[in-house]
Parts: structure tokens; C-alpha cells; sequence
């Protein structure tokens, strides 16, 4: 089937787990053209990448009043629409309006190439193109809904309205599930985790375990909880547990990180590593003992969805130290797949870390169960194959 794939920057290096469903849907014989809406690539992996430029944007000044004119029943339910719901930042309303004005210029184009349905990834700009292209062209057009785009600020400004028009929503998470089945019947909302292509050798438990590694791989923002990451670092050291830890992602607190593990005196045992190619990355997974995750709900609402990271670490045999925030729950049960600490308790992060480093026994058993949970919940190719069976059903009806 012909699917438009729509997303906002593609591809992008914090964003492997599209590449991943990309990936799939084509090995499954979707026949995939992408819509990236803000720069990315020509193609990817001999899959063309229709790269809109903002420029384009200035076709608007004699397109927009032609449809205005010719159309101002449907322009007048979207105004409505527009109007009725404030924006909660300026980021997000202008991610909305480049979404609406792509929409209006690619009109002719698409409906000339006619997909059979428009496959929008995230809830704002994507989306905002898929709504209202799905009313010019008349196809039908479904949308993703994850993280940011359903916590940041009270979410994405139009997220009922596209979710009402839309003809599935996919999410990876029961977080964010309970929060769109507000605005929508829940039989709408469907559960669909991201995946791995395939899996990684399941290593060996490392048996001398004296100095714990210990990795985090992150955006240096807020809501990955830094500071309480460094506090936790500090506490280890003060419990007389050796370690060396690696932070492996770049982000707007760099600085602040940097400096908060200078002034804490941690130079010797915490090291960021900035950005690494996703090789380098799952290289340093499988090296670590530990993931650490201290994801927090920051000032402004955001917060993880379930990190990829720690399906592969999962997958890998690395144990998982998280907090329980949003997804992280769904994949970590406490004892079992991994542990969840809340961030501000330093000591029972300190606690867990040293039973890691004690008890082999525990240690496999937690390995294999997360394995288990990685291999039945986070299969590409059978994840994907759902994705590709709902957007089948709806070009059909």
C-alpha cells in the first residue's frame, strides 16, 4: 500500500526508533514515501525523503486566498478550530502553522500521487500537515502521539482536534494511552511500542564486578533529572562503591552538568562523553553492568515516554536503574526486570547498585526477565507489522 510518511526532521539522531519502523515497513512491502517537514536527508536506505523548505511557504500569498475562497466552508471549520484553543508556547504554534502551510502547498502534488493513507508520527507539525491534507485531497490520515507532544505544556495546542478527526492514533505507551482516551474512544487509541530490528547477543554477566559501570544515554535536558544523577554518583562514592560512570548525549545543560560533576570532585569517576554514533552508543550498553535513567517530570509538563535505551539494554543483558516516571514503569518491574528508585533517594539507589554488585544471583535473574520482556514487547518487525495491518484497515474503509 502507498503510505505518506510524515515527520518533522528525518533522519535524526535522537530518533533511531524511526529509522527502526521505517526500516520494518519497508521489509514488510509498505510502499513508503516520507515527508520530512524541517531539513533531514535526500533518502534513506533507497527511500526517497521529500524534504519540504520553508521557502515553499511563500507560495501561500496567492494559494491561501484561493482556498479561502474556493473552499471557505472547510477553512472556516479549521478557523474554528484554530481559535478555539490557546497555544501553550510559541514553539508549538509555529510547529503548527509550518504543518497547515505544507499542507496547502503540496495540495496539487498529492493529489496527483493520491496515497492511500497519510502517516503522521508525532502530534504537531506532522500532524497538523495530515489534518488538513487529508481534507484536501481526501484521504485519510492517522497520527502518532507519544511524549512531548501529549505532556510538554499541557501537550500539543490542536491534539483533540486532530485526534478527533484522525482515523487511529498510535502511541507507545500506556502513559501517554490514558491521557489521549480523554479526547477520544479508547477502541481510537492503540498501543504500539516501538521496536529493534534485531537483537543483540545477550552477554555474558560480567562475574568481577568490583568497579560497577555504570552508563546513562540522554538528551542533556530536564527531564532526564541530571542533578539528582550527579547527587547519586556522589552518594556511591561516599558508600565506598567503586564505579566508573559514562553520560553519553549533548543537550542545553551540558555546561551545567559539566560543571556539576567538576564541583562535586567526580572528574575521576564520571565522564561525558557527548554524542556517539548509535555503534559507539550500544557499545558503551553493552560494556556498562548498569543503565541509569533518573527521569523526572519537568517545570513544564514534559517527561519521557519509554526511552529506547532501555529495551536495548534490556535486550542486551545490561540491568536497568530507572525512576518510575511515565513509560519507564511499563518495562522496569521493581525486582524483576530491573529496579525503580524515586530520584531523590540517594541511598536506595546506593542500595541497589551494591546488591548488583554482590549478588550474582540476582543479577541473572533480572537479566533474563528483562530479556524476556525485550524479546516479547519490542520486536520491530512484529510492531511495525501492526502499525502496517491499522493503516491497511484504514485505507480500505
Amino acid at each position: 500500500m502507498r503510505i505518506l510518511y510524515v515527520t518533522t526532521t528525518f533522519p535524526v539522531f535522537s530518533e533511531t526508533f524511526l529509522q527502526r519502523e521505517v526500516r520494518a515497513l519497508k521489509e514488510l512491502g509498505a510502499d513508503l514515501r516520507i515527508v520530512s517537514l524541517h531539513g533531514g536527508d535526500s533518502e534513506f536506505e533507497g527511500v526517497e525523503i521529500d524534504r519540504f523548505s520553508k521557502w515553499e511557504l511563500m507560495k501561500l500569498f496567492w494559494l491561501l486566498p484561493w482556498l479561502i475562497l474556493s473552499r471557505f466552508e472547510l477553512f472556516r471549520k479549521y478557523l474554528s478550530d484554530l481559535f478555539g484553543a490557546k497555544p501553550s508556547y510559541w514553539l508549538n504554534f509555529w510547529e503548527n502553522m509550518l504543518g497547515l502551510g505544507a499542507a496547502i502547498v503540496r495540495e496539487s502534488s498529492l493529489r496527483e500521487e493520491k496515497p492511500e493513507i497519510i502517516h503522521c508520527v508525532w502530534s504537531s507539525a506532522p500532524a497538523a500537515f495530515g489534518w488538513l491534507e487529508s481534507k484536501l485531497v481526501s484521504v485519510p490520515f492517522s497520527m502518532g502521539a507519544h511524549a512531548y507532544d501529549v505532556f510538554e505544556k499541557g501537550g500539543d495546542w490542536l491534539l483533540q482536534s486532530k485526534a478527533r478527526d484522525a482515523s487511529f492514533i498510535h502511541t507507545s505507551t500506556n502513559s501517554a494511552a490514558m491521557v489521549l482516551k480523554n479526547y477520544v474512544s479508547s477502541n481510537k487509541v492503540h498501543l504500539i511500542r516501538r521496536g529493534m530490528n534485531r537483537f543483540p547477543e545477550f552477554k555474558r554477566l560480567r562475574m568481577n564486578r568490583h568497579c560497577l559501570r555504570i552508563v546513562c544515554v540522554a538528551r542533556l535536558v530536564e527531564k532526564k533529572g541530571f542533578p539528582f544523577q550527579l547527587a547519586i554518583y556522589e552518594a556511591l562514592r561516599s558508600a565506598g562503591i567503586k564505579f566508573e560512570a559514562r553520560i553519553i548525549g549533548k543537550g542545553e545543560m551540558t555546561k551545567s552538568i559539566q560543571s556539576g560533576i567538576s564541583d562535586r570532585g567526580l572528574e575521576d569517576r564520571v565522564t561525558l562523553k557527548g554524542r556517539l554514533s548509535l555503534e559507539e552508543t550500544l557499545q558503551n550498553v553493552g560494556w556498562a553492568d548498569i543503565l541509569i535513567h533518573t527521569g523526572i517530570i519537568a517545570r513544564d509538563g514534559d517527561r519521557d515516554g519509554l526511552p529506547n535505551v532501555i529495551p536495548e539494554a534490556m535486550a542486551s543483558g545490561t540491568v536497568v536503574l530507572g525512576s518510575p516516571v511515565s513509560g519507564v514503569v511499563e518495562a522496569i518491574t521493581d525486582g524483576e526486570t530491573g529496579f525503580l528508585c524515586e530520584v531523590e533517594n540517594a541511598s536506595a539507589w546506593v542500595d541497589r547498585c551494591r546488591r548488583i554488585q554482590t549478588d550474582d544471583g540476582l543479577c541473572e535473574a533480572l537479566r533474563l526477565n528483562a530479556r524476556n520482556w525485550a524479546e516479547r514487547e519490542f520486536l520491530a518487525s512484529r510492531n511495525s507489522g501492526r502499525l502496517l495491518h491499522l493503516l491497511a484497515q484504514q485505507s480500505i474503509s
